[in-house]
């Protein structure tokens, strides 16, 4: 059993940085491989990237590469999304997710674990 918890989410203004973290329980965190996703109103849930166990590893959709990074620090059981140069099209919900997959993915299906998602609003 994984449960996430995310947070860090809020309303800044475009050009600006955010980083979101995604809290997980339990001993087998560094065994998942971490992704995250973001759904806005009405829309389908979106891919954002992902991060291999080790961290060694991330991949990004086209939208946000060069902007957004992801990393993890598995000693303290954490995985961030840092988001930089906002858009407002960046607005949704984030969620973090953990497969049991030994490779990452860019479909939301693949996840096995999901956290309650954080709200981001990136006002002009």
């Amino acid at each position: 059993q994984v449960q996430l918890v995310e947070s860090g989410g809020g309303l800044v203004q475009a050009g600006d940085s955010l980083r979101l973290s995604c809290a997980a329980s339990g001993r087998t965190f560094s065994s998942h491989v971490m992704g995250w996703f973001r759904q806005a109103p009405g829309k389908e849930r979106d891919f954002v990237g992902y991060i291999s166990r080790s961290g060694r590893t991330t991949s990004y959709t086209d939208s946000v590469k060069g902007r957004f990074t992801i990393s993890r620090d598995n000693a303290k059981n954490t995985v961030y999304l840092q988001m930089n140069s906002l858009k407002p099209e960046d607005s949704a919900i984030y969620y973090c997710a953990a497969t049991l997959r030994d490779w990452g993915s860019a479909e939301s299906n693949d996840y096995d674990y999901w956290g309650q998602g954080t709200q981001v609003t990136v006002s002009t």
